[in-house]
């Protein structure tokens, strides 16, 4: 019988990662989780994002913070990075998607999956802290609230479900969610800077919940260490070769066995790995269908500034993400915001062009918009107090659209690429999005905000949406023709080898995504078997 060093090597530490690590060793596994990103105890975050150094992830030059930016030919991603994953710098924002999400043809032949995972939504929202509405109200949500009613659709207006613990702000407490099993917590002071890093110890962050409690039933979670190769063994089994990350010189590789590997290295690092390994024949039966339907969540990036805000519009004040509304019945937008002093993001901002015309078209309306009202245009883009003087519309679809991805060399490098998918095609705007700015724009003013104007983004200008929740993939399937693993997150053709995270989602929730992700993995991995015992799940 082969001896391996770990009955599971997990790829990654985010919502699906650390489910699996929890789970896993609770059934008696041997586990280790590799993760690419540094560990941060709360006082390591940076106090604001200009701290580019423990904000930006960018190994090679020095930077390890929370905050990946990946860049596609039909999109720019932000993601997270670091112990945690994306729970380390995403809006703790936890909805459940509606009934289209769970009938998407792409899956709903294969379980009736609004029913099945309900009571792994329930044990998501538990473990993760969910608050179902969040529970405070300032100059932001009354703003959101106005919008939605002179768009017509004010009925749908709701408060923002939140993974924080409010407490008493500023005040240390003994674990409250798992017994005192738990880390202690610090009631959330509204400090705004979830995105960058909670330094006050309120978000839920995976560190809070499932890692914490993995790690106290023996799992062991390497940092800095950047899976570079994960290949099949003769007799089972797999080998998992891993090394420092950023290294440009000593790169201190190192390869561990492992029964079973679980990836969960988000959508960009799993389908990375996925198709390298398919290409260098490491895993030589991945489906071919690797990289199609991966997802955008059909998103735009756009908001609101104004050049002035009189000190009572405390927009920066809050959590991240506080409420949301419906401009239509598959397009969602919620506010967002970065604490006082966390400018640095304001750099992607410029001002609002119509986005279903030619590149040229776009540049000549920019450059009139600046040329018309420069000194104006000036005051707005000036990130001088850029997160208190506006407010960020996160816009969201369950349209049916997709990217596929694939390998091809550059300057003898292979790299992903993009090209439309299935569907209609991946949107470069949304014009609900920049009807929901405006009238954002409209209430700001209203409030005092002066002037105050719609803003888009400069990636969009250049006909490239902004996506902060990057999906599929790898997606959920009912053979290896339609997709890369089973309703059980099998890799197809890789007994052993497992996909539990972003990438195995298989259409556009259009909300938030890690609730479900969570959930999903809840639901994968309550069918593993107890560790020797024998697998009752259906052979391939």
């Amino acid at each position: 019988m082969t001896e391996f060093d770990e009955d599971v090597v997990i790829v990654g530490s985010g919502f699906g990662g650390s489910v699996a690590a929890l789970r896993l060793a609770e059934k008696g596994y041997r586990v280790r989780v590799y993760e690419a990103g540094r560990r941060f105890e709360d006082e390591d975050f940076a106090k604001t994002n200009w701290n580019v150094r423990r904000y930006l992830w960018a190994p090679a030059f020095g930077c390890f913070g929370v905050q990946r930016i990946h860049r596609l030919p039909h999109v720019m991603i932000l993601a997270g990075a670091g112990v945690g994953g994306g729970s380390l710098n995403y809006a703790n924002t936890l909805y459940q998607p509606g009934a289209s999400f769970f009938q998407d043809p792409q899956w709903r032949g294969i379980a009736d999956w609004e029913r099945e995972l309900s009571a792994h939504y329930a044990t998501a929202k538990r473990m993760l802290g969910v608050v179902e509405h969040y529970p405070h109200t300032g100059p932001v949500e009354r703003i959101m609230a106005g919008a939605a009613e002179d768009l017509g659709v004010g009925d749908t207006f709701r408060r923002a479900p939140v993974g924080v613990w409010f407490g008493k702000p500023g005040e240390r407490t003994p674990d409250p969610f798992f017994d005192g099993e738990g880390p202690e917590r610090t009631g959330c002071t509204l400090c705004g800077n979830c995105m960058v890093g909670c330094r006050v110890g309120a978000k839920n962050t995976l560190m809070k919940n499932y890692l914490a409690l993995a790690e106290r039933r023996g799992v062991a979670i390497e940092s800095l260490r950047t899976v570079i190769d994960v290949a099949e063994l003769p007799g089972g089994g797999f080998a998992v070769t891993t090394q420092r990350s950023g290294a440009w010189l000593r790169r201190g590789r190192r390869t561990v066995t492992a029964r079973q590997v679980v990836l969960a290295a988000g959508t960009w690092g799993t389908q990375q790995l996925l198709h390298r390994m398919k290409e260098s024949g490491s895993l030589p039966r991945i489906s071919d269908a690797v990289g199609r339907l991966t997802r955008t969540n059909s998103e735009a990036l756009d908001g609101a500034i104004a050049t002035k805000v009189p000190e009572s519009l405390e927009l920066a004040r809050g959590v991240a993400i506080t409420t949301s509304f419906h401009v239509d019945d598959r397009t969602h937008v919620e506010n967002v915001r970065y604490g006082p002093g966390s400018n640095l993001m304001g750099a992607l901002a410029t001002a609002l062009v119509p986005g279903d015309r030619r590149l040229g078209a776009r540049l000549t309306n920019l450059a009139a918009q600046v040329l018309r009202s420069p000194v104006r245009q000036f005051r707005l883009g000036n990130l001088r107090r850029w997160s208190e003087r506006g407010i960020i519309a996160l816009v969201m679809q369950t349209a049916d659209n997709s990217l596929t991805l694939s390998l091809r060399r550059r300057f003898g490098r292979l790299v992903m690429t993009s090209e439309q998918g299935h569907g209609e095609p991946n949107p470069s705007y949304l014009p609900q999005a920049h009807a929901a700015a405006a009238a954002i724009a409209a209430r700001v003013e209203r409030d005092g905000g002066e002037p105050a104007e719609a803003r888009g983004s400069w990636p969009e200008v250049f006909g490239i949406p902004l996506t902060a929740h990057f999906l599929g993939g790898a997606v959920i399937s009912s053979s290896p023709e339609e997709g890369v693993i089973d309703a059980y997150h099998r890799v197809w053709g890789h007994p052993g080898l497992h996909v539990v995270d972003g990438s195995a989602v298989p259409a556009n929730p259009g909300v938030n995504p890690s609730l479900t992700i969570t959930a999903l993995a809840e639901r994968a991995l309550s069918y593993w078997p107890r560790a020797g015992d024998d697998d009752v799940r259906p052979v391939q």
